[in-house]
């Protein structure tokens, strides 16, 4: 039994159109489909990947048109100042951060953090050049980037060597963060030649410590850490 599409009248088993609307009966297992074009392309194509040598030097003519169109630039139209030292500065920054760790990606990762740590340095004494002042350099600019690229140094080595997972990784994040906040004071006291004190790092401290306990007490009851992980989808 066969009904017609147009107008839904039934149809004799014989009819070559609709007794009613005229619309033809088209049997579908009659349909020639040989010449028919498929809706979709037989054959997959690949889009060409971006050569990691490309994108390096892509980043590397940026970086460099930047830093020399500027200094060209402060050199011939605003000589009163050293203002482009900042912008040559950020560049090198730039091109260390993400040039090295593409083009070489086999290497180690405490070597990534090396450059960028000397990167930062010496975008920090471009300011202290420009400024013609390097006392903070000294006793605050350098030994803040020192604390913050150890500490990334011995993060990074936790996560890659140690037990991994979610609950894990947290619980050394909240400590290096409690690390690097008390470090960040005690520099700071001492740049400003106070006696040593922890302030406002005691309060991150406290909370870092407190996240900590809640992880550990996590990690060592299974039931508890599996319903934390059920319930964070994780």
């Amino acid at each position: 039994m066969s009904y017609c599409v147009n107008c839904g009248v039934e149809l004799d088993a014989t009819a070559k159109n609709c007794p009613l609307c005229n619309t033809p009966v088209i049997n579908p297992n009659e349909i020639k489909t040989d010449n028919l074009i498929p809706p979709f392309p037989q054959e997959k194509a690949h889009v060409e990947e971006v050569q990691r040598a490309d994108f390096g030097w892509m980043v590397s003519m940026v970086c460099l048109a930047t830093a020399v169109t500027c200094g060209i630039l402060n050199w011939l139209a605003f000589p009163n100042g050293l203002w482009s030292l900042a912008v040559i500065g950020a560049c090198v920054v730039l091109w260390v951060m993400l040039v090295p760790a593409v083009i070489y990606q086999k290497w180690s990762p405490y070597l990534y953090l090396l450059f960028d740590g000397a990167a930062i340095i010496l975008y920090l004494y471009l300011i202290a050049r420009m400024l013609d002042k390097y006392e903070w350099f000294q006793g605050l600019g350098i030994p803040l980037v020192l604390c913050t690229i150890a500490v990334i140094e011995l993060l990074t080595l936790a996560v890659r060597r140690f037990p991994k997972g979610i609950l894990v990784r947290g619980l050394y994040s909240f400590t290096a963060l409690a690390i690097l906040c008390a470090g960040y004071e005690i520099i700071i006291d001492l740049y400003r030649d106070v006696p040593v004190s922890l302030s406002w790092s005691a309060v991150v401290v406290t909370i870092c410590v407190i996240v900590d306990i809640a992880i550990i007490t996590m990690l060592s009851r299974r039931r508890l850490r599996n319903a934390v992980r059920r319930r964070l989808h994780f």
